[in-house]
């Protein structure tokens, strides 16, 4: 599942290309197309992120909600657009670009105030100039539930995922299974500020690098298109730091990855 850095770099792209203009919206699959014609042929005002959402607000006040879930994803192209291929939920089309949009878990027109119940379950994103890591801490900070799965909750803390859930506990030398209570209050600060740090070069370089460069050596990358890991998708394999074999479980329905001996219990 893309994972927040992913969704504030498409916001970014298409405040870029389709914000201050009229834009085409249509919905070759047809699933969406009531919706689509609520928006068609309006200015697209603001595009931004909130963790894992997509808004499109557009000059009538309406928004368009895209949640790409696991299977989502934009295809841009310049204009004129080749005709649709595959099932296409939504097409957007401005004066030199066009987008395509397949396969998201949501993908619908909202009012404002439905907008503001969605952000109001939603905890703070580390990418967002209004984010407060205290309304974050106070959660953690009460819970015996374990700081693995803490943060990979969008309640507590929106836009995480499973790579960079992995990558700062291993980071800051943090068990998975600590309950959030555990934590210090300086842990939790250092593990925001990098995470901030590290989603910020996320957008910036539309990968996640999360291995400092003294240790990016050694076994390649889980995946020929994808930065080196410390230990995410890397169970068996040695740690980059110590050389004990990386750790795999399951948390919540999803895979865990730890150096049992940098982070231990």
């Amino acid at each position: 599942m893309p994972e927040g850095h992913t969704l504030h770099r498409l916001a970014r792209l298409h405040q870029r290309r389709f914000a201050g203009s009229p834009v085409r919206v249509l919905s070759p699959q047809g699933r969406f197309s009531e919706d689509a014609a609520l928006v068609d042929g309006r200015v697209l005002v603001k595009s931004e992120a909130w963790g894992k959402h997509l808004w499109h607000h557009y000059e009538s006040g309406l928004v368009v909600h895209v949640h790409l879930g696991l299977y989502g994803a934009f295809t841009e192209a310049a204009v004129p657009m080749e005709p649709p291929v595959g099932q296409v939920r939504m097409r957007m089309v401005g004066a030199e670009f066009g987008t395509d949009l397949r396969g998201p878990t949501a993908c619908e027109v909202l009012h404002p105030p439905q907008v503001a119940a969605i952000e109001a379950r939603l905890g703070p994103d580390p990418l967002r100039k209004d984010a407060d890591p205290d309304k974050a801490w106070k959660r953690i900070s009460a819970s015996k539930t374990p700081i693995g799965a803490l943060l990979m909750d969008q309640a507590v803390i929106a836009g995480v995922g499973n790579v960079y859930r992995a990558e700062v506990l291993f980071r800051h030398g943090i068990d998975p299974d600590r309950p959030g209570r555990g934590l210090s209050r300086d842990e939790w600060d250092a593990l925001w500020a990098d995470l901030v740090a590290l989603m910020k070069v996320g957008v910036r370089r539309g990968k996640m690098h999360v291995v400092r460069p003294e240790d990016d050596h050694g076994d390649p990358a889980y995946a020929k298109d994808r930065p080196r890991t410390y230990v995410y998708r890397r169970a068996g394999s040695p740690c980059r730091i110590c050389g004990t074999p990386v750790a795999h479980s399951v948390m919540k329905g999803r895979n865990l990855f730890w150096c049992p001996s940098c982070q231990p219990s």
